[in-house]
Order: structure tokens, then sequence, then C-alpha cells
């Protein structure tokens, strides 16, 4: 019998904790064919997304996939998401979730790509460490309205440090 995989129960467990706690969960996804989400708004293969309740209309967390309609830019959009192409789910407040590996995405599986081992279609589970947590430049703007994605910038984006303030978001550390 497969091994049936953690990772939707672990989308799901830490979705409930955020929401329970008043936090906003945001999901960070590799963005490949298999995704449907507002292209617009990728930036560099990846989108993070705000998934709470009053951003999202019928939310759906199954096995598979996380399929929601969301707002962009005021225009309603049908958005789905291969559990496999999940990088993170995080409370937007503290930074507080779950990183996963993403060794091979829905679409590369689709198209019969091998795989680099017989264990890479178990997620590995890391905990988004503290130092992984940058803050984004305060853009004056408040009022950011729900479904707008933020974007976590890659660790290339530059050599900066962290700026003071602003809204936490996370960023991959290999």
């Amino acid at each position: 019998m497969p091994d049936i995989s953690t990772k939707p129960y672990m989308l799901r467990a830490i979705y409930e904790w955020c929401t329970d706690s008043g936090f906003t969960p945001y999901l960070a996804v590799k963005v490949d064919a298999a995704t449907t989400v507002p292209m617009e708004y990728v930036k560099k293969g990846e989108i993070v997304l705000n998934i709470s309740f009053g951003a999202t209309s019928g939310l759906k967390m199954d096995n598979e996939a996380i399929q929601f309609h969301a707002r962009f830019g005021g225009v309603s959009r049908e958005i789905y998401v291969p559990v496999q192409n999940v990088l993170a789910i995080y409370a937007n407040e503290n930074g507080q979730g779950m990183a996963f590996e993403v060794s091979s995405t829905a679409s590369e599986n689709a198209a019969g790509q091998p795989t680099d081992s017989p264990l890479s279609s178990v997620p590995s589970l890391a905990k988004a460490p503290a130092a992984a947590l940058s803050s984004v430049p305060d853009t004056g703007s408040e009022n950011v309205p729900t479904g707008v994605p933020a974007t976590a910038p890659s660790p290339d984006d530059n050599n900066d440090p962290p700026k003071k303030g602003g809204r936490p978001t996370l960023t991959r550390i290999k």
C-alpha cells in the first residue's frame, strides 16, 4: 500500500491554527501549468496568497488540491493550487508556520518526468525559521484589499538587510 502524504493534513492543521488564533493564513505556491492563479501577480515563478475566510470564497482544501475564489483588483478569480506545489503556509502577523520542500511540481509529474528519488513524493517538512522572515518596505498603503497576494522576495532579489517595520514575509533559505 503506498504511503499517504502528510502534507495536506499539515496544511489544514496550520490553516485551522491560524484562524483559531486570529491570524491571517498565507500560502506560498510554486506556479506551473497545473496551477490556476492570476499570472500578473506571479514573481519568479511563485505567488503568495491570502487564504483567510475574509479573502476567499468557497475554500476547499483536500488531499490533492486547494481551491477557492478570491478577488484580485476587484475581479473574482478561481484559484487552483495542487498540494504538491505548496511551498509554505504561515501566519502573516508573526511568520509562524511550516515550509515544505517542492522537489517536483504537479505538472512535472503529469508530464512523466522521473523524480529524483523514490522518496521524493514524501514531503520533507520544516518549521519556517525566524531568520527566514524579512520585512517588506512600507508602501504607504495601510488598506491593502483582501485577495491581493503578497509576494515573498527571493533571497537573490537584493543583498540589503531587512528593513524595520512593515509586513513580514517568508523567504526560502537553501
